[in-house]
């Protein structure tokens, strides 16, 4: 029970928002939408700390997939809701509580306070896509720290074209409807493409998130104050580096351990990796409060 602590922490707060905003708003939808992915995402957890070492995988793969084709396919497409960050953009300006602007709201601003950027290593649908790409990581490292600043001019393009469509075109798209998924599509279309050309020019399935992803924004700043962070034994630390090597985020882990440090890194996706591959079994999740945002990373 001990091991399955953090997947049962992080369902129960799932189901106690889905409960809340139930009550709150008296929508149903509201109940199954978050008890659906909070249950998802804790099974799939579950799963990967239970399952043999070559398996443990397909636990993240499973919540990613239920997850992720529930809200691009259902949510998006079926349910024609502009989940892209251009539709919360929207639906802000026009004061709507819609399903993007819940998703934003928990997903990537108040729901990093407890679990970090595990949305980016569990729930997105992006990277449901780019984990069955052949490349987990680049054995050089990372680009140079100017090729991250693409994120935030991605974003703060996103967000000038919402801006100028909206007081100067006094354009206002239909929240759901035809529209909504013709940005949709738009969005994900560019997502991919750009990400599958990444993932293959770099050799490295997340190159996207790292250079190109602008949620990265966002939860760059709010996951500093996580409570769930990876932490290791600076006393049975062997220093073989397995950690690092396996990283798909190239985060320095080593690093943080041998400063008595829990994984600071904004850029930790909570993917449990690191956990996995430690031969000593040193490093684990644990929950408390400290502030974020020292990098160590790991670079060409």
């Amino acid at each position: 029970m001990k091991k399955l602590r953090v997947p049962l922490i992080l369902l129960v707060s799932f189901w106690l928002v889905a409960i809340i905003l139930w009550q709150a708003t008296g929508t149903i939808f509201l109940l199954f939408n978050f008890g659906y992915i909070g249950t998802a995402v804790g099974v799939g957890i579950g799963l990967y700390i239970l399952l043999p070492r070559k398996k443990k995988p397909s636990g993240r793969r499973f919540a990613q997939l239920l997850v992720g084709i529930y809200m691009l396919v259902f949510l998006g497409f079926i349910k024609k809701e502009n989940m892209q960050l251009e539709g919360f953009f929207f639906y802000l300006l026009a004061g709507l509580f819609s399903g993007s602007v819940i998703h934003y709201l928990v997903a990537k601003i108040a729901g990093p306070v407890l679990f970090g950027r595990g949305y980016c290593g569990w729930s997105c649908w992006t990277a449901m896509v780019l984990d069955y790409l052949p490349y987990k990581r680049n054995r050089l490292g990372r680009l140079a720290p100017k090729w991250e600043q693409l994120r935030y001019v991605h974003f703060a393009l996103s967000l000038l074209l919402v801006l100028v469509l909206w007081f100067l075109f006094r354009y206002r798209p239909h929240p759901a409807g035809q529209e909504a998924l013709a940005w949709l599509g738009a969005g994900n279309i560019t997502y991919f493409t750009s990400a599958i050309i990444l993932a293959y020019a770099l050799k490295d399935n997340r190159a996207f998130c790292k250079y190109l992803c602008p949620i990265t924004a966002i939860l760059k700043i709010t996951s500093r104050f996580a409570f769930l962070k990876i932490e290791g034994d600076k006393e049975k630390c062997k220093q073989c580096g397995a950690c690092n090597k396996a990283c798909p985020m190239d985060i320095n882990i080593m690093e943080y351990v041998n400063h008595g440090n829990r994984v600071l890194s904004t850029e930790c996706i909570f993917c449990l990796t690191c956990t996995t591959v430690c031969p000593e079994g040193i490093l684990e999740s644990t929950f408390r409060m400290d502030v974020g945002g020292l990098e160590h990373l790991q670079r060409r």
